[in-house]
């Protein structure tokens, strides 16, 4: 049985491609992520939400850059099917109908 953090974690994660597939370029940083999450009703802090995106990259979901003090993530043509409901990832919550 899946504990509450795991959910939130599976939940934030699936957030975070939503709100890359949208976003110009498919990209943006992690104080704008931070920012777009709270409307999803999640209040993490800047570190979550960078471990969140070093998470998302390992698998190969996003690409991420160094920008000054802010990491730069963009999603990968993986990261959107996940977010589209495409494929599948058990450590992923997957989307709504």
């Amino acid at each position: 049985m899946a504990t509450y953090l795991d959910t939130f974690r599976r939940h934030m994660r699936l957030s975070i491609l939503k709100i890359l597939k949208d976003a110009p370029e498919y990209s943006c940083n992690d104080s704008i992520l931070r920012d777009a999450l709270m409307e999803f009703g999640f209040n993490p802090t800047r570190d979550v939400v960078r471990g969140q995106i070093q998470w998302l990259s390992e698998q190969g979901y996003l690409e991420t850059q160094d920008v000054g003090k802010m990491i730069v993530a963009k999603a990968t043509a993986a990261g959107v099917d996940i977010a589209l409901g495409r494929a599948l990832h058990p450590d992923i919550q997957r989307p709504s109908p």
